[in-house]
């Protein structure tokens, strides 16, 4: 898909709906640095009962230090993952951010900046997990086969290559695996995404693009983790090339903005996100979605949208080996 495969220039942004619509008006507030010292605990539930770490306004930048999704507990390539790690205790988050006059009802924009590989060499990591991928039997696609064996790969990453063996370069293509706003009463696993956000593993959620969360509870609660160095589609194995980072965000609030499920704003194109399973029903939420985005907002009837995203619509896949399957589903903006 070439229209989602590249780098995204950030001078769209002054077009953007974050622009148009935000509190912020576009400029950008005091600059906040969420450090791992600052963060302290790491979370793995997203909800309203968790302590805030940070508060901001509208428009505020956060430079945040997120760890990689086993929490730097997968130190060498002679680990076995189950023997370290313990479900479901992945993908640490940081957060919440509370953002000043965010109510339900509203939206979070969350503008990604920059990521940045920190730590030392190599940062990144990829394994395979015992009853954890696409291509295995997991506790909720229950088989009587031998589990897969654990295996991990330690990866040199840079702001340019993911360095993935002697024989295969991998382009830097940084995104957020994990970004939520809180569901109004639940705490959910870090692991699931659902209307609120969380473990979409989309790949296009990166730099120069911003993704619009709904809000429903007070101050927004934004959690944010779980960065990948490169994904492909569906992350097959269940795990990207997870790493840490200092990611740059700015954050700001749209009032009154009725969308039930993520958005995805880019330089040329727009995005519905849809997750559950099975997935035939998760890229069904994203279509509807975007169907009736396009009805309430680009001036589209509802069956002329319908059948012209027949003709140029476009999927990605994010992740089917999590507890809930992700699809986006999207249409360039000329056709806008």
């Amino acid at each position: 898909m070439e229209m989602i495969m590249r780098s995204y220039p950030n001078d769209w942004v002054s077009k953007s709906i974050m622009y148009a619509k935000g509190v912020g008006g576009g400029s950008t507030g005091v600059t906040h640095h969420l450090t791992e010292a600052v963060q302290g605990t790491y979370h793995y539930t997203i909800g309203p009962y968790s302590e805030p770490v940070l508060h901001i306004q509208p428009g505020d930048r956060v430079v945040v230090e997120t760890q990689d999704a086993f929490e730097g507990k997968i130190k060498n390539e002679t680990d076995v993952p189950s023997d370290i790690l313990e479900m479901p205790w992945l993908n640490p988050q940081c957060g919440p951010i509370m953002i000043e006059g965010a109510e339900k009802g509203d939206v979070l924009a969350v503008h990604i900046e920059k990521m940045v590989p920190r730590g030392a060499q190599p940062r990144g990591t990829c394994c395979m997990i015992k009853e954890f991928g696409a291509l295995t039997g997991t506790y909720y696609t229950a088989t009587l086969n031998d589990p897969l064996p654990e295996k991990v790969r330690k990866v040199h990453v840079d702001e340019e290559n993911v360095y993935w063996s002697d024989r295969v370069t991998l382009p830097y293509r940084p995104h957020i695996g994990t970004l939520s706003c809180s569901p109004q009463i639940d705490s959910i696993n870090s692991l699931t995404p659902d209307n609120h956000g969380g473990n979409m593993d989309l790949p296009d959620m990166g730099p120069g693009t911003i993704t619009y969360l709904p809000v429903r509870a007070p101050g927004g609660r934004l959690f944010i983790g779980d960065a990948h160095a490169c994904q492909g589609d569906g992350e097959v194995c269940g795990v990207a090339v997870e790493y840490p980072t200092t990611t740059t965000i700015t954050v700001d609030l749209i009032k009154k903005w009725p969308i039930e499920w993520p958005r995805l704003e880019a330089d040329d194109f727009i995005m519905a996100i849809g997750s559950t399973r099975p997935l035939e029903d998760a890229t069904r939420i994203a279509y509807r979605e975007l169907v009736r985005w396009m009805v309430a907002e680009y001036n589209y009837e509802l069956w002329d949208a319908y059948m012209m995203l027949s003709q140029c619509g476009k999927v990605r896949l994010g992740n089917f080996v999590d507890p809930k399957y992700t699809i986006g589903a999207a249409i360039p903006k000329k056709y806008l």
